[in-house]
């Protein structure tokens, strides 16, 4: 029996809702970041999808996806994080998801990605395990709620940027620059996954449950880089991959962070009794985000810089965030997940490529390098699940052109076009090559 195949395009709630200070929406860490200047662009119209819903819908529905992954903004549905719910949160996502139902669209819900209740980051954020007891609030409301539409269930997205950008790099919000803070929200990340995987089944035991772990496949840049090669896929992969898969956290890594002095005690920083259990809860599928791979030299063992120059213009090879197209890696990193985990099913959860191309006179946008961005990742896919490897679906990155962090508007990854001044939309030349891609499938 042939396993099912699912096509899906992917967004997040801040990067394109909008509405930030509407209909009883709480204060984010996001939004906070947005307040202060520390993104190209304010996230207030983003493209607005919260008041263009059903347009975007349409949209959805005339790409033949199968399966839609979003995120529920926590501020939306429990504006300070631990407290009242907010019903007009609730009501949105029952009508976003009963309209996708409707159109036989599956919706895969994401529960965090990265919008963390700002009244939670004033009372220690990802630092505080009172935070793994309000996400976990907060997901078993979710799941009351919407437990009857939703077709798949992400508790985490990318807990490494989270963790690392957000808490060492200070880059992201909450823009903490701290090693050791960074390993405490890390591992409060996971064991909060693990927390919602529990709240989740105990609504309902038939709930399909995973997270969406981002990756950074790597190779040495000759033979003086092997250690550090290594260490880079601990620091990058292995810290966050192994111990969803009951491999406790990477042991050279740990003697690593201890040697360094970002564990000052080692793992008595970190794991008391039963967290590592907790964070290894049985998973129905693991989301792989998936972008672009890294050559590791022995002076950025620590560094997940672009490889390529940043902006619009980027040499064959390269997307406009910096970042090598590289499809065999995909492949190869699926088959290496199942070598190493053996994951039931993978999923990827989020593909890609930035591009600025825009509309001509004749309002057609003809973005032929994200086609062939796409075309070659799709193909890397379905290699990997004929050799063997359980992957059972792909989601682009994304559906619409959004507020990319903190690169604001400047970077474009999707599939419809978004003024954003006037939130029209544009269906690119992609839009409808994938829409013909997924209909050849089912011939």
């Amino acid at each position: 029996m042939t396993r099912p195949f699912v096509w899906g395009v992917a967004t997040s709630a801040f990067q394109i809702e909008g509405a930030r200070r509407e209909d009883g929406k709480g204060e984010s860490i996001w939004d906070r970041f947005a307040d202060a200047g520390r993104l190209r662009d304010l996230g207030d119209l983003a493209p607005d999808h919260y008041h263009r819903l059903e347009e975007d819908l349409d949209l959805l529905g005339g790409l033949g996806v199968d399966a839609y992954r979003f995120s529920t903004a926590w501020t939306r549905v429990v504006p300070d994080g631990d407290g009242e719910v907010n019903a007009a949160g609730i009501d949105f996502y029952r009508r976003l998801t009963d309209e996708m139902v409707q159109r036989g669209i599956q919706p895969y819900l994401t529960l965090y990605h990265w919008d963390l209740p700002q009244a939670l980051q004033e009372k220690g954020g990802w630092r505080s395990r009172h935070t793994i007891d309000a996400f976990a609030r907060y997901t078993r409301i979710m799941a009351e709620s919407l437990g009857d539409r939703v077709a798949g269930w992400i508790t985490q997205n990318e807990p490494w940027v989270s963790a690392f950008i957000g808490h060492r790099d200070g880059v992201f919000a909450p823009g903490l620059t701290d090693w050791e803070t960074a390993l405490v929200a890390g591992h409060n990340l996971l064991l909060s996954h693990g927390r919602a995987a529990g709240a989740i089944r105990d609504v309902d035991p038939e709930a399909r449950v995973g997270i969406a772990l981002d990756c950074r496949p790597s190779r040495p840049a000759d033979e003086g880089s092997a250690a550090a090669n290594r260490y880079f896929d601990g620091f990058r992969n292995r810290w966050f991959f192994d111990p969803v898969f009951g491999l406790g956290y990477p042991e050279d890594m740990v003697a690593e962070y201890t040697e360094r002095g970002h564990l000052p005690a080692g793992l008595d920083d970190l794991v008391r009794d039963g967290d590592l259990d907790e964070i290894a809860t049985p998973i129905d599928f693991l989301g792989v985000n998936y972008y672009t791979t890294l050559t590791i030299s022995s002076q950025n063992e620590e560094s997940d810089e672009p490889e390529g120059p940043v902006g619009p213009g980027p040499p064959s090879g390269f997307t406009e965030m910096g970042w090598r197209n590289d499809p065999l890696g995909l492949r190869d990193f699926l088959a290496r997940v199942t070598h190493d985990y053996d994951p039931s099913s993978i999923v990827v959860t989020e593909n890609g490529a930035s591009y600025g191309d825009a509309p001509d006179v004749s309002n057609r946008v003809e973005d032929n390098r994200r086609i062939e961005y796409l075309d070659q990742h799709i193909d890397a896919t379905l290699s990997a699940r004929d050799e063997g490897v359980p992957v059972d679906g792909y989601f682009v990155w994304s559906l619409l052109d959004n507020l990319e962090w903190v690169a604001g508007f400047s970077q474009r990854f999707g599939l419809v076009w978004v003024n954003q001044q006037t939130g029209e939309r544009i269906p690119k030349d992609s839009y409808y090559w994938f829409r013909d891609r997924i209909r050849a499938t089912r011939t």
